[in-house]
């Protein structure tokens, strides 16, 4: 069981099935509330929980320990993870989740597109089919048919 729960591959299916039950708790949850008050509320809800996942898992580091360049890249992305929060969002808000969700999931070909230029990573042909099979198949769920 050890060795199952130090695979990235375990946690990245948690992590899709947590994203995909965000989708639909969110379209519920919205129906009646202004998105940006929803952000606030999933924001609080999550500060919450990671203190206390923090506290559970003895996690917690002091913040002097933790390098000048690795603040400004951890702060940019909490600025971009609530652009995305309130942009998703407000488009639950407005379209339906099957067909939000697959449009917010172009992030992973742009993640792919992105590792390959400022990170220096290399995908096979193969990968690069995968990536626009990705791209394909959520441009083909915005279409109402």
């Amino acid at each position: 069981m050890k060795p199952l729960l130090l695979s990235w591959q375990l946690w990245a299916l948690l992590s899709a099935a947590f994203a995909a039950l965000t989708a639909i708790f969110a379209k519920v949850g919205i129906e009646n509330v202004q998105s940006d008050f929803a952000t606030f509320v999933r924001t609080v809800v999550i500060l919450f929980a990671i203190t206390a996942m923090l506290f559970l898992t003895d996690g917690w580091q002091s913040p002097s320990t933790v390098p000048g360049r690795s603040w400004v890249f951890l702060v940019l992305s909490g600025l971009a993870t609530g652009g995305s929060w309130l942009c998703y969002f407000r488009a639950l808000k407005m379209g339906n989740a099957a067909q939000v969700a697959p449009v917010d999931k172009l992030s992973v070909v742009l993640v792919a597109v992105f590792a390959v230029i400022f990170l220096g990573e290399r995908l096979s042909v193969a990968h690069w089919f995968a990536v626009a099979m990705i791209a394909t198949g959520a441009v083909l769920l915005t279409f109402k048919i």
